[in-house]
């Protein structure tokens, strides 16, 4: 006789529903034992019947197993937490880094523009100095203070009015 391949859906007649529940739980049940027997391994399972009913089986205790899964599950949250907060921390240190190539590089096109061009350069960025990183608690800050210089002669007012 073949087994034909069970469509996965509910059981509609309530007593057909029972009987493969009953089989299906001790099939359940025995796998995990034999799990726990030929590889020495540490295995729970609970199983709640559609009346309530509570079919337990575990190669320890219970108990015992569901607070090692507590710990490992409160392990694993807290190591994932502190793996986000790094990887973060790399992935803006890298930015600020090729942040600051954009900035030389666009700095010195302008530069070579303005040789090329024969005109003295009417406002530059005198001086980007990194400030260093600040510790705030568990998170570094890094800080880039920059300023303009006019040149002599020129303020800010003669730009806007259009003296230049």
């Amino acid at each position: 006789m073949v087994r034909g391949k069970t469509e996965m859906r509910r059981i509609e007649n309530a007593a057909s529903r029972q009987v493969t529940f009953s089989k299906r739980r001790n099939g359940l049940l025995k796998k995990a034992y034999e799990l726990s027997v030929l590889c020495d391994a540490e295995v729970a399972v609970i199983v709640f019947s559609p009346r309530g009913k509570l079919y337990e089986f575990s190669s320890s205790s219970v108990e015992r197993t569901i607070d090692r899964y507590k710990m490992h599950t409160k392990d694993a949250n807290i190591m994932d937490k502190g793996t986000d907060s790094d990887m973060q921390q790399y992935v803006l240190t890298e930015q600020i880094a090729q942040l600051k190539d954009k900035v030389r590089v666009l700095l010195d096109e302008n530069a070579k523009l303005h040789r090329e061009c024969h005109i003295e350069p009417q406002l530059q960025l005198a001086s980007t100095r990194d400030v260093g990183p600040k510790n705030h608690g568990n998170k570094e800050i890094t800080e880039v203070e920059t300023e303009l210089v006019f040149p002599k002669g020129k303020t800010p007012k003669s730009y806007v009015g259009g003296n230049h």
